[in-house]
């Protein structure tokens, strides 16, 4: 049975359960339990897991380099589903401590199946939320990467950051605005767009966008950010009219 055809009560317990299970596979130096459930073929099941490695992380300081090592064991994995969820339980430990775990990021970010490197930019979007500091300066190595698709994922994983701190992404983000690849270009359009509809946030953007050389990906990215306006409405801060305005008078054409 699926883990949410269970009842509220039943889930509760579930986790309850893994959790008790993997901190027995860690005292024990067992590896069973953790790779039933890092393999699983639920996606909620390897959630609760990778969750679990992060809480138990924390509570038991005495297990933290049992734990790094256990997950170093279990990286290269042939199971693409335990490598993704090696990386999303290095992403857990690393909202609070990002150098332990970003050696998982280094080797994660080229991996040959997209679950695990989606797996990276998910991480990188949380990490970078609470943990900035060393989860950008990790990203920075990347953005001239000469695989396009690294370069694509390193600008969508650090977004989140810049929903709420524009300002610390967007120097990261002003080193791909000459980038010749266009999935590379649309994804930080997306991005561009993603950032400027929060509180705050447009005048930030739109004050960089002004100081980039790049005219043909500004315009761009301002069509993005009006669209953006009305797309998620129900969420902007601002209505699509009052972007227009705003743009309209301080967008430099």
């Amino acid at each position: 049975m699926g883990f949410y055809n269970l009842s509220k009560e039943e889930r509760i317990k579930r986790v309850e359960q893994i959790t008790a299970d993997i901190l027995s596979d860690i005292k024990t130096d067992s590896r069973a339990n953790i790779i039933s459930f890092f393999s699983d073929e639920d996606t909620y099941i390897r959630k609760s897991a990778y969750i679990a490695i992060g809480r138990i992380y924390y509570a038991y300081k005495n297990l933290q380099k049992k734990i790094i090592g256990l997950l170093a064991e279990l990286l290269p994995a042939p199971d693409f589903k335990i490598r993704q969820t090696v990386i999303n339980a290095a992403g857990e430990i690393g909202i609070i401590e990002f150098e332990p775990v970003e050696h998982f990021f280094d080797k994660g970010i080229f991996d040959v199946h997209h679950s695990p490197r989606n797996a990276v930019i998910g991480s990188i979007k949380k990490m970078g939320e609470k943990n900035p500091k060393p989860v950008l300066r990790w990203a920075t190595k990347y953005l001239h990467h000469p695989d396009k698709e690294i370069r694509r994922e390193v600008c969508h994983g650090i977004e989140l950051r810049g929903r709420k701190y524009p300002q610390d992404i967007l120097p990261l983000l002003k080193e791909l605005e000459h980038d010749k690849t266009a999935r590379v270009r649309n994804t930080l359009i997306h991005v561009l767009g993603q950032i400027a509809y929060k509180e705050g946030c447009l005048a930030t953007v739109i004050a960089e966008l002004n100081a980039w050389t790049n005219k043909d990906l500004t315009d761009k990215a301002v069509e993005e950010i009006i669209d953006v306006h009305d797309r998620y409405k129900d969420f902007s801060i601002l209505t699509q009219a009052e972007a227009i305005a705003y743009i309209g008078k301080h967008y430099r054409t």
